[in-house]
């Protein structure tokens, strides 16, 4: 027959146990576990370099995002293949809040369609968080392009294509969101000739274009703002439900005679597949209020963007809708990435 333990021995098993549980606690994951998200740093991946619209969109929200979560809000840079490199990473990545992606309407809408060599992940099987930021297109021009407007403009492309001649345009690269811009503009105006010349990102396009070498390109309002602003270039439409507050004497497409026409560039914040809703509801409760502070809109604003915010559901039918919408017009017009 064995002898029962100790009162002492009972004391230090107790104690020990006590001890480990409190050392376990600590681990990496065993907070997690017990729900208690997020317990480190949230990692917003952005699949391009540091500086541009997309690696904006994430950073301007970081400092509220933190106040909210309690933890902090990190930036990871995973530049390549126009954003897909940073879409798998993290649609392959465990769905437990701690890597979120940066997604702007080319990478999550256009990717999918264009690059058909290349397996891309498919963004209506991601989570969607909540909307960034959007930015209304603007149609612009060289200064010295002698068209006052849409309809001027329109005319001069239609008699140079009765003259067996072709109007060229830039995009920022091919499959892009401003390359499918002007072909669904295209098809909207009777589909006169145009021909695509695609650069190496916009930076050199808008150096082309404010030399008049080549004489039309879309492109992000936030993108072409600096040269509408000293001069350099001319906006003729922007394609939003709206005018952007920036330059509120540049008309919409739908108030320049275009119908049909309306396509904006957004960037979300998306998790991998299957991210609890708790966790989503907690980031898009930090995403919202970081919208709430005053500074952060004039920052957005400024650039001549517009601050997004809302609820998941908002963003997942944008995504689905301009996925439709995109798609339609590569195939169309077999726009091609690769």
């Amino acid at each position: 027959m064995k002898t029962p333990p100790s009162n002492t021995s009972l004391s230090r098993r107790s104690a020990l146990q006590l001890c480990l549980g409190g050392a376990a606690s600590a681990l990496p994951g065993f907070a997690s576990a017990q729900g208690a998200w997020p317990n480190k740093a949230v990692t917003l991946v952005v699949g391009y370099p540091p500086g541009g619209q997309t690696d904006f969109a994430g950073r301007v929200l970081t400092a509220g995002m933190q106040t909210s979560l309690g933890q902090g809000v990190v930036i990871d840079n995973k530049p390549g293949v126009n954003g897909n490199i940073a879409t798998d990473y993290v649609a392959k990545s465990p769905p437990d809040g701690y890597r979120l992606l940066v997604g702007n309407g080319s990478n999550m809408v256009l990717n999918p369609h264009t690059y058909r060599n290349t397996p891309v992940a498919d963004p209506l099987k991601m989570t969607p968080i909540g909307l960034l930021l959007t930015s209304s297109l603007m149609l612009v021009v060289p200064a010295s392009l002698p068209v006052k407007n849409v309809e001027e403009f329109i005319a001069w492309i239609k008699a140079e294509d009765k003259a067996g001649k072709t109007v060229d345009y830039a995009s920022g690269g091919p499959g892009s969101l401003v390359q499918t811009a002007m072909e669904l503009f295209r098809e909207r105006i009777g589909k006169p000739k145009m021909s695509h010349v695609p650069y190496k990102g916009s930076s050199p396009a808008m150096i082309d274009l404010i030399a008049g070498r080549i004489p039309c390109m879309f492109d992000a309002s936030s993108v072409v703002a600096p040269m509408l602003k000293s001069g350099q270039l001319k906006a003729l439409m922007s394609t939003g439900a709206k005018r952007v507050p920036a330059f509120p004497n540049v008309p919409t497409a739908k108030e320049s005679g275009i119908k049909d026409f309306e396509i904006i560039s957004f960037i979300g914040l998306y998790g991998p597949g299957g991210l609890p809703a708790d966790i989503v509801k907690k980031t898009n409760d930090a995403m919202n209020n970081a919208f709430k502070d005053p500074k952060v809109q004039q920052t957005i604003a400024d650039r001549g963007d517009e601050a997004g915010g809302g609820t998941p559901e908002h963003l997942a039918k944008l995504t689905k809708d301009y996925y439709k919408l995109l798609g339609d017009v590569v195939k169309n017009n077999d726009i091609r990435a690769e």
